[in-house]
Order: structure tokens, then C-alpha cells, then sequence
């Protein structure tokens, strides 16, 4: 049941999305700023990931720097958190299941979206060849 809805959901929200799975689609959509986004549901939430970049700090003091702007960047989205995962940078929502509507998923992918496109240049000046900016 969850995972027709979520496709009506992904349907009339005019995404294009791929199922590679029972329950897990990648949208991939560049006009709407949503490229690899990866749903996934588990147990009673809808994950809605995407990876923002490589986690490229490997000193202290740059990695704090980092650190610190993941979380001021984190004030500023309406839905979800940038996190570290791996050898990655992410940004993640949470959706529960029993509660989520269209316009919640929306308003996710919408906020991760946003913040791809605004948050992305502050990002990158942690990426190698950027130094200079950290």
C-alpha cells in the first residue's frame, strides 16, 4: 500500500523517477534540481537521500571548519540535514510513513532541492583545488 502511493505521489508530483526496486526509486529530474535523489522506504519511513559530494577534509582543523558549516547550513533547510556517511556528504529527510501526504514529500524534495542549488558553492571551497577559499 505504501509503495503505490508513494508512486502516485512521485506521479502527480511529475518527477522522473526510476523504480530500481519493491521500494526504492532514484529521481532524477536536473529542471527541478533533482538529480540522484534516492527513496527508499523502511519499515514505517520514506528515507529521501542524495549524495552532495565526496567528504574531502583530511585535516583537523579544516574538518571543524566543515563541521561547522554543515550545521549552520542545517538551520537553513525547512526539511532534512546535510550528514556524513561514509567517504560522502549527504543530505537526508525522514518521512513517516503513516502521516506523509503529497505535499510533505513535496515540500522534502523541494527543500533538498533548494538546498543543492544554494548551498553547494559554500560547500565547495572544502573540495581539493579549493584550499585557497577554506
Amino acid at each position: 500500500m505504501n509503495v503505490e502511493r508513494i508512486e502516485r505521489y512521485l506521479l502527480a508530483l511529475a518527477v522522473t523517477y526510476e523504480k530500481v526496486s519493491e521500494d526504492v526509486w532514484i529521481i532524477n529530474d536536473p529542471d527541478k534540481g533533482l538529480n540522484q535523489i534516492v527513496l527508499f522506504v523502511d519499515e514505517s519511513l520514506l528515507t529521501v537521500r542524495t549524495k552532495v559530494m565526496n567528504y574531502p577534509v583530511t585535516d583537523d582543523k579544516k574538518s571543524l571548519r566543515l563541521f561547522r558549516e554543515l550545521l549552520q547550513l542545517n538551520r537553513d533547510l525547512v526539511h532534512g540535514a546535510y550528514a556524513i556517511e561514509d567517504d560522502y556528504i549527504i543530505l537526508m529527510d525522514t518521512l513517516e510513513l503513516e502521516t506523509m501526504d503529497r505535499e510533505e514529500l513535496q515540500a522534502s524534495l523541494d527543500a533538498i532541492g533548494l538546498g543543492l542549488a544554494e548551498h553547494y558553492d559554500r560547500l565547495k571551497q572544502f573540495l581539493p583545488g579549493h584550499e585557497q577559499e577554506a
